[in-house]
């Protein structure tokens, strides 16, 4: 789910019946749930208003700081097949990924 530009994670409990989530990329833990889906979609969009708003009044931002690196570990055979393709396309590696 996506609500002003904040994703939310969703899964479901079976045993109480209940979907939950939280809001991804954010510097903390804002938890939201619901028993249907609509409800769910409501505490999603509550959750992040309350978060921006808080936020606010804390005088705080709310992003996580993102420097722009990833590393990610695969196998041999697929880091050779991509430097493959991103050379034939004529890109570094990192634009090709």
């Amino acid at each position: 789910m996506t609500y002003k530009g904040y994703t939310g994670s969703v899964e479901f409990h079976a045993e109480d019946e209940v979907f939950f989530g939280k809001i991804a990329g954010i510097r903390d833990l804002v938890s939201f749930e619901g028993d249907t889906v609509v409800k769910l979609k409501k505490a999603f969009k509550d959750a992040v208003e309350d978060y921006i708003e808080t936020c606010r009044i804390l005088k705080k931002y709310p992003d996580k700081a993102y420097k722009g690196s990833l590393n990610v570990r695969i196998k041999p055979c697929v880091h050779r097949m991509a430097a493959a393709r991103s050379a034939a396309l004529n890109l570094s590696l990192n634009q090709f990924v």
